[in-house]
């Protein structure tokens, strides 16, 4: 798709984003603003959800996704595009894009260094808090859930190709990606590891470890993690973009 058509999609959709997040945020569109054709305002229908310049926002709900990996920026836009995983806002933007187009667009937030939120209590015990350290840290090798940290990276920030940071995301989201992933409303290119890792986890854990990951935080630089140089604990279709 040519950038301006892709462009003129990309702003049509803004008005679908709008009414999905304007009563969480306050938002309110601007129509005597003036549209100049760059990435940064074309990338306005998704700072609507995902807050300025791709952090997330105070809702609740959705994800930072500035600083993600660029793999898996790809790979989560064309499994919305391709039914993999559902909204309607995601799906109405994306329908009409070519593969180059999503590439550009995850591109363009992978690129951006921003603050990570203050570290904060994650309102757990001290019995969920090391519950929750245990998955994240070691995993539950009796069944066969690997620690967080293999695939995420030591520092939880992510690791490249296409493996997402987790920290300081919002607990709400982290709880309802993994019981999607539980109930198989989400989906990911075959083999899906985090569907099967999910399933594993029972609702409690996967609590605890949403609250805790959503209170940690990041410094100001840190990047994802180099490339794994040895095997993946499971195999998973989405390690690569």
């Amino acid at each position: 798709m040519r950038p301006v058509v892709a462009a003129a999609f990309i702003l049509a959709g803004l008005h679908l984003a709008t009414n999905a997040c304007a009563q969480a945020e306050g938002a309110r569109p601007n129509p005597t603003a003036k549209v100049t054709d760059s990435m940064a305002q074309r990338m306005q229908a998704c700072v609507v959800c995902h807050g300025k310049e791709g952090r997330a926002t105070s809702a609740g709900y959705y994800p930072r996704i500035a600083g993600k990996p660029q793999g898996y920026l790809f790979n989560q836009l064309k499994n919305f595009q391709e039914g993999r995983r559902h909204n309607e806002a995601m799906s109405h933007l994306l329908q009409h894009m070519s593969d180059d187009y999503l590439r550009a667009i995850a591109s363009y937030f992978s690129e951006l260094d921003l603050p990570y939120p203050p570290a904060r209590a994650p309102g757990l015990s001290a019995e969920q808090q090391q519950l929750a350290k245990t998955l994240v840290l070691k995993g539950a090798p009796d069944r066969q859930v690997p620690a967080c940290v293999a695939c995420h990276g030591d520092g939880m920030a992510g690791r490249l190709p296409a493996m997402p940071g987790l920290l300081t995301l919002p607990s709400d989201y982290l709880t309802a990606q993994l019981g999607a992933w539980r109930t198989g409303q989400r989906k990911a290119r075959e083999p899906d590891c985090m569907g099967e890792i999910a399933r594993r986890l029972s609702p409690e854990e996967v609590g605890a470890v949403a609250r805790w990951l959503s209170a940690q935080t990041l410094p100001l630089g840190t990047k994802p993690a180099a490339a794994a140089l040895e095997p993946l604990p499971m195999r998973c279709g989405s390690s690569e973009p």
